[in-house]
């Protein structure tokens, strides 16, 4: 969209875009879409939509995790989720008042996105309205200004979202030191809560007896007693690299005492299975001081306590 005066992008606007894959002087083939809404919508494309997917095609922050990179109304850029929808753009081009090609959808799927052929894009199911003038402009309402129905529970702060400071709901007396307010949430969402306890007995068992390798010490009782058998299910963008579901549960390494164990010389400690992370592509371990590491066919330091890697996981942070 080289004829187009980009606009100064706001640094959060910036960092989902080039989060969701975007970058400048991408260019994406289109024809298969165009093929695809011809058929099945009778859909006609015009330059300005097209120059739009070619840049911007194929991206899209809907299936992320609300975290620090997020936008306030989650979109996907992709005129295939209209397919079929002929008669329906027909109504909300004939509301906007010019024709709308569909360039995807925001609002987490409740609402299309639509462009006229003077780039300016609308946004709509039952009714439409103007979102914005340009493609650009459009892209800092989604990240920036529209408020969805249930808006996200966090507010801009530069280049990444935190939770926002409510007096009357300050759990900063009971969180303490421990971890973020993020991670605190996402904890209690998942079944956490200060003083949780849970029997570590049958875990303990079970690797036992299919490896006498697997002797559980003190820090990984501790740590699975409070965590044990929760499940973060997570995706997207976090403050420094991407966010992946983890669960904490010992048994995962049940069959694999020998990776353990190699992981367990390769640091020089022994390590004791916690969990797992990104489906199962890591393990998650413990050492008896209670670092906690990550890795596969390699480990590596993931944090000194438990408490730290759990925001470092939360959060998406190195």
């Amino acid at each position: 969209m080289s004829d187009e005066l980009r606009p100064v992008w706001s640094a959060l606007t910036y960092r989902v875009l080039r989060s969701a894959a975007w970058h400048p002087d991408r260019s994406v083939p289109i024809g298969d879409w165009e093929s695809a809404l011809r058929e099945h919508g009778g859909f006609e494309i015009h330059d300005a939509a097209r120059r739009f997917l070619t840049e911007f095609g194929g991206l899209k922050t809907d299936e992320w995790t609300p975290g620090p990179v997020m936008p306030q109304s989650p979109f996907r850029f992709d005129p295939r989720v209209a397919e079929g929808e002929g008669d329906t753009f027909a109504k909300l081009s004939q509301q906007a008042g010019t024709y709308l090609y569909p360039i995807g959808h925001a609002d987490s799927g409740n609402s299309y996105l639509g462009m006229a052929a003077n780039g300016a894009v609308y946004i709509g199911k039952d009714s439409v309205e103007l979102l914005a003038d340009t493609a650009y402009e459009a892209m800092e309402k989604l990240v920036m200004e529209r408020r969805t129905d249930a808006p996200l529970p966090f507010v801009p702060a530069g280049d990444h979202l935190v939770l926002p400071h409510h007096p009357e709901h300050d759990l900063s007396a009971e969180i303490g030191a421990r971890w973020s307010a993020e991670t605190d949430r996402v904890l209690r969402l998942a079944g956490w809560h200060p003083g949780r306890s849970v029997s570590t007995e049958e875990w303990q068992r079970v690797l036992h007896e299919e490896d006498e390798g697997f002797e559980m010490h003190d820090a990984a009782r501790r740590f699975l007693a409070e965590f044990g058998g929760l499940e973060i299910n997570q995706q997207g963008p976090g403050r420094t690299m991407g966010r992946s579901p983890f669960r904490l549960d010992p048994l995962v390494a049940k069959w694999d005492f020998e990776i353990i164990d190699v992981q367990s010389e390769e640091v020089g400690t022994y390590l004791y299975p916690i969990g797992d992370a990104s489906h199962g592509n890591f393990y998650l371990t413990m050492d008896a001081n209670g670092a906690v590491y990550h890795g596969m066919d390699y480990v590596y330091l993931l944090a000194d306590t438990g408490d730290k890697a759990l925001e470092k996981l939360i959060e998406g942070n190195k």
